[in-house]
């Protein structure tokens, strides 16, 4: 799940063509400007009632018909003829912002048109002639404002709109003050709001700030007063409006449910969001999905989510893809790494990291994004190390030299990245909401890598930090996650008897579906229990890590025992040695079976004690593009299918992860959006 909660009603006070989509209210001549006659048709522009200027109304139509480069073409022609035009900044502006998501040069548009317009008064307004264009740049500018991070300015425009023209602002006031983590602020501004205002859109706002207010603790509530009241009111909303539920609505509800460890209705409410395509939804409910069919360890679902996520991406609108594009990129590296596509992941980790998202509309905010980016970077550099380790052990002297350079190369982004993601998580109140189960207001990190952060921390950083939040209730609602924390420390430290202590308490205590959590506390008790002398619970917890998470060894870079046996023959005997020379294999007469038999093919296959198998692999026809020997493409497959997920994914596919340019993703034709309803529409 994405932790990040979303604003039912983004701060945008005008409809921007994209309002509908984005759940923002449309701001009209009636109740945008209360008591302004504004001239002309009643036509819808920008959002708003009675614009009458002919070379904005033409934009507007280029707008809503998809005729984007039109659009933009009328608004640059439009200033280069009258640059002291409020109307013609604004309206470049927008088509930026639509078009494009080019938030740094609509601000520099919007700036320019309130240098034009700037009155101080109403009335000054009204005589100018040009009070909407007044209106709507100051009500744009507190909106691009706090999706580029600038709160206090963002603020500053509401009183601004408020001062000039007495419109009350009071409910889009507790987004900000959430983003600048001022609670106290927040809750008395919404209070304020339920107190005084009978309007349903304001009132759900008021409820959302309250609900976000309420997560902001590291107690979890048993109920959520302010989050039921946001869902009631927006359920409301859409009752009216004659719509489907929106959104951001659903996977917030899912929020809720999450931080309550309630999964499966977590699960139902993602599975509705993803019914109809939202493109100006500031959320990807197949992003939340992706991560939870992950923790679950349903990899087949999973695969398919990936594949619904990028047509949800493809469709999404601009200004949308310039707020969740990162997380985008990273919830593709985690199903990547756990593919065994790992040096995939490191480049789209790095790109999230690199490419600064507009989080405005998330609780979550930028440093949040970059310290998990960095995160999962290291762990999927480390990965990749440790792939290239394997490789070595079967190519010639030339080739494996090379892998080994090339494993130092990943080694070394792996140690940079993880510098630089424990300098993001070095402070004592990030960890601590870091550690809460599913933190509502955080950035996603799945709950069977957070862990990670033990190693890159230190465990007694940790291990102080992990106590403090224990005695502030974080993990009052299943005390598994605390125990799965110790687990981590106790393997770290080398105390094998404390981490067998530590997993049996959080086994005994985790949810049932968190599969890959669980895996990993198998990994490291087997890994514990081989250490001790405890064959027998050693390689149970083997066989079931590699069920769970057939990626656990890999990722951890432990060694799995193995008796290999198999036929005398001269290409078997290569074969083997190659496995035995893997950094994955650990020979062991009393390890689990690991055989290299003729079978119509040569195969290999590992086996659980039992004989059931693991994971077999038979000899396929020989791919002369590998330039490498039979017996090496053998056991690269056999690593390849043991170690992974299993896919293949194409380098295309691959490729179509980093995305497209949000120009061209934003001229989708009616064919195609015909063909990704057909997608997603059950």
């Amino acid at each position: 799940m994405t932790r990040a909660l979303r604003r039912l009603l983004p701060l945008a006070l005008t409809g921007l063509c994209l309002g509908a989509a984005l759940a923002i209210p449309s701001v009209r001549a009636q109740d945008g400007l209360d008591g302004l006659d504004m001239p002309g048709a009643a036509a819808v522009c920008f959002g708003m009632l009675g614009i009458s200027e002919p070379r904005a109304l033409a934009i507007c139509d280029a707008l809503a018909l998809k005729e984007n480069v039109k659009a933009r073409e009328l608004a640059q022609r439009w200033i280069a003829e009258q640059p002291g035009s409020a109307a013609a900044q604004f309206a470049l502006a927008e088509v930026l912002v639509q078009v494009e998501g080019n938030l740094a040069r609509a601000l520099f548009h919007l700036n320019r048109a309130e240098e034009l317009t700037n009155y101080a008064s109403m009335g000054r307004a009204i005589a100018s002639g040009n009070a909407e264009w007044h209106f709507l740049t100051l009500s744009q500018l507190s909106y691009v404002h706090q999706l580029m991070g600038n709160q206090e300015a963002s603020l500053a425009y509401l009183d601004k709109i408020e001062a000039v023209y007495g419109q009350e602002m009071e409910s889009f006031r507790g987004w900000p003050l959430i983003k600048m983590q001022r609670w106290d602020e927040a809750r008395a501004s919404a209070n304020e709001v339920l107190a005084s205002s009978d309007d349903p859109r304001e009132r759900s706002r008021a409820w959302n700030t309250l609900c976000a207010v309420e997560l902001a603790s590291l107690r979890p509530a048993d109920t959520l007063e302010a989050c039921d009241k946001s869902i009631a009111e927006d359920e409301q909303l859409a009752e009216d409006a004659s719509s489907d539920t929106n959104t951001v609505f659903l996977m917030n509800a899912a929020e809720v449910a999450l931080s309550m460890l309630r999964i499966p209705d977590a699960e139902n409410y993602l599975r509705r969001a993803t019914r109809y395509l939202n493109p100006g939804s500031v959320g990807d409910p197949w992003i939340s999905l992706l991560y939870l069919l992950m923790n679950q360890s349903r990899f087949d679902e999973a695969r398919g989510a990936l594949d619904s996520l990028l047509v949800w991406r493809d469709q999404q609108d601009p200004i949308v893809g310039v707020m969740n594009r990162a997380e985008h990129f990273l919830v593709s590296a985690t199903f990547l790494i756990l593919a065994g596509y790992a040096d995939d992941a490191a480049t789209l980790s790095a790109t999230a990291l690199n490419q600064p998202d507009r989080t405005g509309s998330f609780s979550a905010d930028e440093a949040q994004k970059d310290s998990i980016a960095a995160l999962i970077n290291h762990i999927a550099n480390r990965t990749a190390y440790e792939q290239k380790l394997e490789e070595a052990a079967w190519l010639d002297f030339p080739a494996s030299l090379q892998a080994r350079v090339d494993a130092f190369g990943f080694w070394f982004k792996a140690w940079r990245s993880g510098r630089h993601a424990a300098s993001l998580f070095a402070d004592p109140q990030t960890l601590m909401n870091r550690l809460r189960p599913y933190a509502p207001l955080d950035v996603h990190i799945p709950e069977w890598v957070e862990p990670d952060l033990v190693g890159l921390l230190g465990e007694g950083v940790i291990a102080s930090i992990l106590e403090q939040t224990r005695e502030q209730g974080a993990f009052r609602l299943n005390e598994g996650y605390y125990y799965a924390y110790r687990t981590e420390i106790s393997a770290l430290r080398g105390d094998d008897m404390q981490t067998l202590a530590m997993a049996d308490r959080a086994f005994s205590l985790l949810p049932e579906e968190e599969n890959m959590l669980r895996a990993r506390l198998q990994a490291r008790v087997a890994d514990a229990a081989w250490r001790l002398n405890e064959p027998e619970v050693a390689l149970s917890n083997y066989e079931e890590a590699l069920q769970g998470d057939p990626s656990i060894l890999r990722r951890l870079g432990l060694r799995l025992p193995v008796r290999i046996t198999g036929v005398d023959a001269p290409f078997e005997r290569e074969v083997m040695g190659f496995l035995e020379d893997s950094p994955r294999f650990l020979p062991a007469p009393n390890g689990l079976n690991l055989e290299v038999f003729p079978q119509n093919e040569l195969t290999i296959c590992l086996s659980t004690r039992g004989g059931v198998p693991l994971s077999c692999v038979q000899m396929g026809p020989i791919d002369e593009t590998l330039q490498l020997r039979p017996a090496q493409q053998l056991v690269q497959e056999f690593h390849t299918q043991t170690f992974g997920l299993g896919y293949d994914i194409s380098q295309s596919q691959r490729m179509r992860l980093l995305g497209n340019s949000v120009i061209l993703s934003s001229q989708n034709n009616a064919g195609a959006q015909q063909n990704r309803d057909s997608v997603l529409r059950p």
